[in-house]
């Protein structure tokens, strides 16, 4: 089991080429891939891609990839002739705005222009580059997932201890499921019988209306259900699979069954420990959203 928070970091290096990548991924319903590459690698970036779609299924993960070769390498230097027009052009237009203003704008000056000048890095061995990006991903993406299931069984573990805390607080549910039939039914007889003071019953009538209000006040599938919903967490938090989305799923249910209990309960005990129930699982639904 893995969380969807890490850091991985991989660098190849060979000949008198050294290659890193860097990942770092947080929480994401999907998997959302941000690159940051240097422009000779944006032809591979698809290498980048598939390396992480291969060992991840969920989080944001941006990548870092930096690129040197030491010792005899050919490079060059790109001119922006577009960039560099834009430039002297609006240096003209401000000095004719401003002709008290000293004009100094010469070619030195339109060097430094931020992006006018580039220094590429010239490699044309693009299998070599190929085969270097493949490893170093993939190695990236081992040593991210290792600090990823690092957490994520650390995140197991405190679920599991949510769980048995909501198992527990079902089972006092449970105890006071009989009392919240029996209040609902002596409160409404009593409540009939003052109403209705001085006026024949139809005992048997009462009776069946008060089994008809008592059996909507019943909250026995909602336990089962619920201690459906606590095996079925169990089981999903034992697999060596991504889990997070259907836990997700799962607590919705969670919620649903809780809530209902609340609805249907006028017994301040078991309100209040439904109400316990509730800040648990959402304790719970806080933390499977770190879960792959």
């Amino acid at each position: 089991m893995k969380s969807m928070t890490g850091y991985g970091k991989s660098i190849v290096s060979r000949d008198n080429k050294e290659l890193t990548v860097e990942l770092k991924s947080v929480n994401h319903r999907f998997l959302d891939i941000s690159t940051k590459i240097p422009r000779m690698f944006i032809p591979l970036e698809n290498v980048v891609r598939n390396g992480l779609s291969k060992g991840l299924s969920r989080g944001h993960i941006d990548v870092y990839i930096n690129y040197s070769q030491s010792g005899d390498s050919d490079k060059t230097v790109k001119v922006d002739m577009s960039l560099a027009t834009g430039y002297v052009n609006a240096a003209k237009r401000l000095a004719e705005v401003f002709p008290s203003l000293h004009y100094d704008f010469n070619i030195n000056a339109l060097m430094r222009s931020s992006d006018v000048l580039t220094l590429e890095q010239v490699d044309n061995d693009e299998d070599t580059l190929r085969e270097m990006l493949e490893q170093a991903v993939s190695q990236a993406v081992d040593n991210l997932n290792a600090m990823r299931e690092i957490e994520g069984n650390a995140l197991k573990t405190d679920l599991l201890k949510k769980i048995d805390n909501v198992e527990r607080l079902l089972s006092t549910v449970k105890q006071y499921a009989p009392k919240v039939a029996e209040q609902y039914r002596e409160k409404l007889k009593d409540r009939v019988t003052e109403a209705l003071q001085g006026v024949d019953l139809d005992e048997n009538k009462l009776i069946n209306e008060v089994c008809f209000f008592t059996d909507k006040s019943c909250i026995d599938e909602e336990i089962t259900r619920l201690q459906s919903h606590i095996a079925r967490a169990r089981e999903l938090l034992a697999l060596d699979e991504p889990v997070g989305r259907k836990l997700d799923f799962l607590v919705q249910e969670f919620n649903r069954e809780t809530n209902t209990i609340c609805s249907k309960s006028s017994y301040l005990e078991l309100t209040n420990t439904a109400l316990e129930m509730k800040n648990e699982i959402e304790k719970i639904r806080e933390q499977i959203q770190n879960l792959e």
